[in-house]
This record gives structure tokens, C-alpha cells and sequence, in this order.
């Protein structure tokens, strides 16, 4: 299921592709979009197989919200930024003809006191119906689109999403499934993580856990505090105090068979820090492994440079230097709770599990094992 992504992938055409380029035998074309509590992205794809090519996207900061954490609601400013960043994902929807999407909107849309209010704006000012998913719906989209990057050797697996107003956790034991169909056995989550018993081996989810906590909200309760590393070190700190409701938090860390797979921006960037990528390469980013030490060398790098020397430094990013830290606390607070030599890093999320739920559901993906 690993995307192929256009060059161009996130910029608005200099001019309308005509309709008469497409193929009238060319299989449907199908759209996923996530509003996000710092970014609104979209994908638009066709099945391919066993899995999807991308032949749209768009992605874009809108940092719908910020302010949240103190008023309780999306502001005046977020919203209008939101809306023009969908008013784009609107056009190419229609440019691309498509008829078969989901469009979901996550963490801040479900804590805000208006965020129905803002979904009704939405549909009256860009014609696009969101809607507001529970969390366990996007943990299981979030586990759908890292299935390809299991390995056949791992037994446990952890799968974590760290978002911008929360952070998912998925804890799945494999043990009972063949080494060559695990990939596969996670992909068929995408029907909730209790699927009915077929008598056969299946993956099962031992615990998840959805932490209201992700790099937005972290960073404005930590905002106050000065001293950056002091502020780091309560961040990360204060994040694995969230976890002790987590199952797995209470047990011996497994040693052998066990792998980690990271998806959000923060998981991306320590990677591509990792590589010294002064330009981002999804190419080598997505499916790289890494281990905790050094993911631990890039956030001790970070802290170095300090604030000023992150948003001079070109591997991080203009729009990820103001939440890379309070990422990364959360992802040094995982590594504390379960060290490991495996941890994979995912550039994809909710909608690539939203559009291979799609896909599958209407059976026009092969079914064929990863």
C-alpha cells in the first residue's frame, strides 16, 4: 500500500488538466481527508492492485487550534485559515471528478465548544460534509496505513500517531498469526480492532489508549516555562504521566520481536534530521528504522541549538521548528517506557487508512498478502 506521490504533490496547478486526459476505462478515483488540530491534509488516489496510486494531495499548516487549550474553542483567525485551505481541497475535488471520499475531522474539532458549529459553517461555505471521528476510529485508521511497514519477525507491535491535539496508541500482539500474513492481518482492522472470530489466526489488540496530548496542545500547557530545556524535560515528563492507564506501561518491555512504528510530522523530521536531509525525501524517510539511540542524538542536537538555531535550521522546517520539541518529548517519553533497535518511521496516517478502508470495502483492491 505504499503511495506514489506526485511531483508536484501539495501545490495548486498552474492550470486546469483538461477532463479529456482521463481515461474513460480508469479505475474510480477516491479522496481522504484529515483535519487535524495543526494541519489539514488530503489525499486523492486510485487503486492500484493490492494497493493505491496518488494522484493528488494538498497539505497544508492551518493551526486550527491554536487557542484552544485556553479558550476552549476555535477562534476567529483559525477558522478563516481552515476554511480557505478547504475551499482548495473543494476545487481539486471537483477538478478530479470525485465521487467516493471521506473527509474527517479529529482532536480539535472534538474538544471545541463550536466545533459542530464549525463543521456546519464548513458545509456552507465550501459545499465538503466533515465529520468528527472518536478517537478509537482514528487509531484504527492510523494502524491500517502502517500495516506495510510490519515486519514479518514482529510479535508485538506498537503503533503510534502522534498528532497535534492527541496521540494515539496501539498496542497488537501477532503471535498467534503466520510471520507472512501479519502485514496483511493488520490491514484488516480497518472494521474496528474487535473483528468477529473466524476461527483462523488474527492480530489482537491487547490496549490503545488515545492521549489528549499531541504536539500542539503539549506545547501551549508547557508555554509559560522558559528555560527550554527545563520546559522539555516537564513535557516529556508530564506526557508518560498519561500513560499509566496504558496497559502495556505496566509490563517487563519485551526484548525480542518487538517493533515500534512512528507516524506524524515529529517522527518524520527526527528521520530526516537522522539522514541530513536538507530537503525533505519522502523516498527515504518513509519505512526507515532507527534506534532509540539514535533518535536520542537528534533530540539532544535539537536541544543544543535552541530556539533560535531550530528555526535556522533547515532539516526541521519553518513550519514544523515551533512544535519539533514538544514532539519530540513525547517520542523520547515512549522510548523511555519501551526502548528498541526498531522503531519505523512512517510518512503516512489517517488518510492512507481512510482510502484503503474505502477501497476495501468496495473490493477493488487485490487480496493479495503484503
Amino acid at each position: 500500500m505504499t503511495p506514489k506521490r506526485p511531483v508536484s504533490a501539495g501545490a495548486i496547478p498552474k492550470a486546469v488538466e483538461s477532463p479529456a486526459l482521463t481515461r474513460p476505462d480508469a479505475p474510480p478515483l477516491y479522496a481522504a481527508l484529515d483535519l487535524g488540530t495543526n494541519s489539514c491534509r488530503m489525499l486523492i488516489a486510485r487503486p492500484k492492485g493490492g494497493q493505491f496510486s496518488v494522484v493528488d494531495s494538498f497539505s497544508k499548516s492551518v493551526q486550527l487550534g491554536s487557542g484552544l487549550e485556553k479558550t476552549g474553542r476555535l477562534s476567529r483567525a483559525s477558522i478563516y485559515r481552515t476554511i480557505q485551505a478547504l475551499r482548495v481541497c473543494q476545487q481539486k475535488l471537483k477538478r478530479n471528478k470525485v465521487v467516493k471520499m471521506r473527509l474527517v475531522a479529529t482532536e480539535a474539532c472534538r474538544r471545541a465548544a463550536n466545533g459542530r458549529e464549525f463543521m456546519d459553517r464548513v458545509h456552507r461555505e465550501t459545499g465538503l460534509r466533515l465529520e468528527i471521528i472518536e478517537p478509537q476510529q482514528e487509531a484504527q485508521l492510523a494502524v491500517v496505513s502502517c500495516a506495510p511497514l510490519v515486519s514479518p519477525k514482529t510479535e508485538q507491535l506498537l503503533v503510534v500517531d502522534i498528532g497535534g491535539g492527541s496521540t494515539e496508541l496501539v498496542w497488537i500482539d501477532l503471535t498467534d498469526v503466520p510471520p507472512q500474513g501479519r502485514a496483511r492481518a493488520i490491514m484488516r482492522m480497518h472494521g474496528g480492532f474487535d473483528l468477529p472470530d473466524d476461527g483462523g489466526p488474527r492480530a489482537r489488540v491487547v490496549d490503545w489508549i488515545s492521549v489528549p496530548l499531541g504536539v500542539a496542545t503539549l506545547r501551549d500547557q508547557f508555554r509559560d516555562v522558559e528555560d527550554d530545556s527545563a520546559r522539555f524535560a516537564l513535557m516529556s515528563w508530564f506526557f508518560e504521566e498519561n500513560l499509566a492507564e496504558f496497559a502495556p506501561y505496566k509490563d517487563e518491555p519485551p526484548r525480542e520481536g518487538f517493533q515500534i512504528v512512528g507516524t506524524s510530522g515529529t517522527v518524520t523530521t527526527v528521520a530526516a534530521s537522522h539522514l541530513g536531509l536538507k530537503r525533505y525525501d519522502r523516498n527515504k524517510v518513509d519505512g526507515l528504522r532507527m534506534t532509540s539511540d539514535e533518535i536520542d542524538k537528534v533530540i539532544r542536537t535539537y536541544l543544543a541549538l535552541g530556539p533560535a538555531g531550530r528555526r535556522r535550521d533547515p532539516r526541521i522546517g519553518i513550519d514544523r521548528q515551533a512544535l519539533i520539541m514538544s514532539g519530540a518529548a513525547i517520542l523520547q517519553a515512549l522510548l523511555r517506557c519501551w526502548p528498541t533497535d526498531r522503531l519505523s518511521v512512517a510518512d503516512r496516517g489517517l488518510r492512507e487508512g481512510i482510502l484503503y478502508a474505502l477501497m476495501s470495502s468496495d473490493g477493488v483492491l487485490e487480496d493479495t498478502d503484503t
